[in-house]
């Protein structure tokens, strides 16, 4: 295991009805005005933005409404949102709705106490500011509600990128799992497929003897396989629900990626589908990551197969661990065709003939990760993911 530091003090609110208690976390956290930053209009219909407000009305904090925010968030509304902020004189953002709403109000976050374009921090700058984040998440999936982590389309050329740092690690974050009841199936699955995605990103390392984090790994992808099919079939599972919302938290927050080298390369590649058709991320990823995995698994095929042992019961083959790692891998495209996820271009709605120019955007350079990917590469893992199957 490697040295690391683990720095995670996001203070989580979970259960039912918590969203009642923001205006009071607020005050708590310093919060004297407060943006109020979220998605379309279901979260208005639902009452959810009502009580928040009521909440923050009820502790006597100001406040301002910034709705709108993209599936896919882009640059044009954190402009908006740092401008509106600065006129207004918020000192504070809470963020409602799940992974674009708060990676939005991350951006704001950082850009309004930044004198350049906040984009800066989308291009390597790290930021030396920036303003306390809150959240009030209603899906499970993308884990930016304990995690120093946002990404964010820029319109003009439709780069999809991401900045990290602690300064934006939420102060609080609300999970009331019955909030995520409503989600369509297909959602629910996107972000099922999402906190998977997070936690291989992880498990596939090279750095040896890291069995702690391993077992955590596979006990969030366990939970899924469980989960997943449960609230599927049954919406208003909120046990379920409960233990879905917890480990998206779990899975990004990186209390599973300490002490070990990780990989993010299928990430990097979905993100230029996701830019390129404004998919879904999980559904992106759905088709993306277990092409990456038959791509690379002659690297490390005993742990591809440990994967596939431990987590989706295939019987160990040590002769040939890579028989049990590819069953592995099936097993697990399997898995996300089984809760309704894409496994091809086609049922994406990508197009094979649109690989070149994702590649060149992505531009991989020496390459990165559990097994380095070079621009040829990543065109073959996009081709697999072009014809991919059961």
């Amino acid at each position: 295991m490697e040295n690391f530091n683990f720095y995670s003090p996001t203070e989580f609110v979970f259960g039912k009805d918590r969203e009642n208690e923001c205006g009071a976390l607020v005050k708590k956290y310093g919060g004297a005005k407060v943006l109020v930053h979220f998605g379309g209009g279901s979260a208005v219909k639902s009452g959810l933005i009502g009580r928040v407000l009521a909440s923050l009305d009820a502790a006597g904090v100001p406040h301002v409404e910034l709705g709108g925010v993209h599936p896919n968030p882009i640059d044009t509304k954190v402009y908006e949102g740092i401008e509106l902020c600065r006129k207004e004189g918020v000192d504070f953002i809470l963020a409602v709705g799940g992974g674009s709403s708060i990676d939005s109000a991350k951006a704001i976050a950082m850009g309004v106490p930044y004198e350049g374009d906040f984009w800066d921090f989308y291009s390597g700058k790290a930021p030396a500011a920036a303003l306390p984040v809150a959240t009030v998440l209603t899906i499970a999936a993308a884990g930016s509600e304990g995690s120093g982590d946002s990404v964010i389309t820029k319109v003009d050329g439709m780069l999809k990128r991401g900045a990290g740092s602690d300064l934006i690690r939420p102060r609080f974050s609300v999970l009331n799992p019955a909030l995520t009841c409503t989600l369509p199936a297909y959602q629910t699955a996107c972000g099922v497929t999402d906190i998977m995605a997070h936690v291989f990103e992880r498990y596939f390392t090279n750095t040896t003897e890291v069995e702690i984090t391993d077992r955590l790994c596979e006990a969030v992808l366990m939970t899924m396989v469980k989960e997943a099919p449960r609230v599927i079939a049954d919406p208003n599972n909120y046990e379920a629900r409960a233990n879905i919302m917890w480990a998206g938290m779990v899975a990004h927050n990186n209390v599973c990626g300490v002490g070990r080298g990780q990989d993010w390369n299928s990430h990097a590649i979905e993100h230029e589908l996701s830019a390129k058709y404004d998919c879904a991320h999980g559904a992106g990823l759905a088709v993306i990551m277990p092409s990456w995995m038959e791509y690379v698994v002659d690297h490390n095929p005993m742990r591809f197969a440990q994967m596939a042992s431990r987590v989706f019961g295939c019987a160990m083959n040590f002769e040939n661990p890579k028989a049990t790692a590819l069953a592995g891998i099936k097993a697990f495209r399997s898995f996300l065709k089984s809760i309704g996820m894409p496994i091809n271009f086609a049922e994406l709605g990508a197009k094979e003939e649109d690989i070149p120019e994702m590649v060149q955007k992505l531009n991989p350079g020496d390459g990165w990760g559990f097994q380095p990917l070079k621009a040829a590469d990543v065109t073959k893992i996009y081709q697999i993911a072009a014809k991919a199957r059961l």
